[in-house]
């Protein structure tokens, strides 16, 4: 299931973040305002990580997660233009159509 931090700024002042599914309305929580939609996403489906030799290893949230990403690990490879088609594979495969 995709997954993402969702950046959120209440009238009253109030900064919060929220990881979800999607990038949904939130309820600020410190005042209790509801509908505050995210003023900023990031896309946390697909994990990139690079090592100190060099490898990246790619996981991607699966899409039978439920209410928090259920990570999945997808390949370790070297070449960096590997890493960028497989870092798509990943994203099409947590982002089904």
């Amino acid at each position: 299931m995709a997954w993402y931090r969702n950046m959120y700024v209440c009238e009253c002042g109030t900064k919060w973040e929220d990881e979800w599914s999607c990038a949904c309305d939130d309820e600020c929580p410190i005042c209790g305002a509801s509908d505050y939609s995210p003023i900023d996403s990031e896309d946390l489906s697909v994990l990139v990580e690079r090592d100190e030799s060099g490898r990246t290893q790619i996981s991607y949230s699966d899409p039978s997660a439920g209410h928090r990403p259920d990570y999945r690990f997808l390949a370790e490879v070297e070449n960096k233009g590997l890493a960028t088609l497989l870092t798509q594979v990943a994203f099409d495969l947590a982002h089904p159509r």
